[in-house]
């Protein structure tokens, strides 16, 4: 058989180092910007085991990849996840195992997370305002994320993160406020422009769209950001808030692409290496799975032929009817 290589590196001499990989395309919540309100979720024998999916995080890690993030949907109200969490913080060479939640489920899971190795979390929280959380939320209940919040802190995980998606007249001006509360917690926070992906109800993307270049303004007002080096090895591009320990960052897929750079892929719930957020450049590693059953060899190959589809940038337009359909529950937000 050929040999594997080492490392993974794309046709554009990107090196792949950081792989996110979804657990589930289910959620306790029905966020505005991620799904529709009256979602159909994948069947069980669609998704992956937790067995696959330990070892697609297996083969990556043996490809040198060094930072996994765990997705959903929501990946805590998957049963099992804090055990696969577990298996996966024991892979020799993995540098970082992280977690993105809604924090519904981080009260009772955090001291279970930090057990399991999980380094560090991010948080979605979108607003400071539970009737307005509702809304963007439909169902989630705001006291709860916050005690989640506290309960990771008190947990002593090595950064948290708040991740805050900011829609024009929906959340826009509470952008310092939300700025005020994660220096009051000592932790970071990004701002995200939305990401058009899927169809969804409820309102209009183009109409809402709050460019990272307007939050930087409104905070300029209030704050002196300090541009920084520092990364966590996703796309955020960060500030330090003078005279504190907080950053704050800005994930701009319409302002200012950051595909240039780009060092991850994704696996989706029901098993497809996603190359890009934003094309549908895949492969199916759950057919490689099934018909090769304990073949780690065959998987890792498949990954690695990969690298020839992976294309240099998105093309988002958020203007535009959606070209990508499946939500970000589906892709591992």
């Amino acid at each position: 058989m050929a040999a594997l290589p080492a490392q993974l590196i794309d046709r554009f001499g990107r090196r792949i180092s950081y792989v996110r990989i979804s657990i589930t395309d289910r959620c306790d919540f029905r966020c505005i910007y991620c799904m529709s309100e009256d979602m159909a979720f994948l069947p069980r024998a669609q998704i992956l085991t937790l067995e696959e999916i330990l070892a697609v995080a297996t083969a990556f890690v043996e490809l040198g990849v060094e930072k996994i993030r765990i997705t959903g949907g929501e990946p805590l109200v998957r049963k099992g996840a804090v055990d696969l969490l577990q298996e996966i913080g024991k892979l020799r060479g993995l540098r970082e195992l992280v977690l993105t939640t809604n924090g519904s489920q981080l009260e009772k899971t955090a001291l279970l997370l930090k057990s399991a190795g999980v380094k560090r979390i991010n948080v979605s929280l979108d607003s400071l305002d539970g009737d307005r959380f509702r809304k963007m939320t439909r169902i989630g209940d705001l006291d709860q994320v916050l005690r989640g919040i506290d309960a990771a802190l008190d947990a002593g995980f090595e950064r948290l993160k708040i991740n805050a998606v900011v829609l024009k007249n929906r959340n826009h001006d509470e952008v310092s406020d939300l700025v005020d509360y994660v220096i009051a917690k000592n932790i970071d926070i990004s701002f995200i422009e939305e990401m058009p992906l899927g169809a969804v109800d409820g309102h209009d993307r183009a109409e809402e769209y709050y460019s990272s270049d307007d939050i930087k303004r409104d905070l300029d007002r209030r704050f002196v950001l300090l541009p920084t080096p520092e990364t966590t090895g996703g796309p955020s591009r960060y500030y330090r808030v003078s005279g504190t320990h907080t950053r704050v960052g800005f994930i701009s897929p319409h302002s200012h692409n950051f595909c240039g750079t780009c060092n991850r892929v994704r696996v989706t719930a029901e098993g497809r290496l996603l190359l890009c957020l934003g094309n549908e450049h895949s492969i199916d590693l759950k057919r490689v799975l099934r018909a090769n059953p304990g073949d780690m060899h065959k998987l890792k190959h498949a990954i690695v032929d990969s690298m020839a589809i992976k294309p240099e940038r998105h093309y988002f337009d958020i203007k535009a009817q959606p070209v990508i359909f499946r939500h970000m529950n589906a892709t591992g937000g």
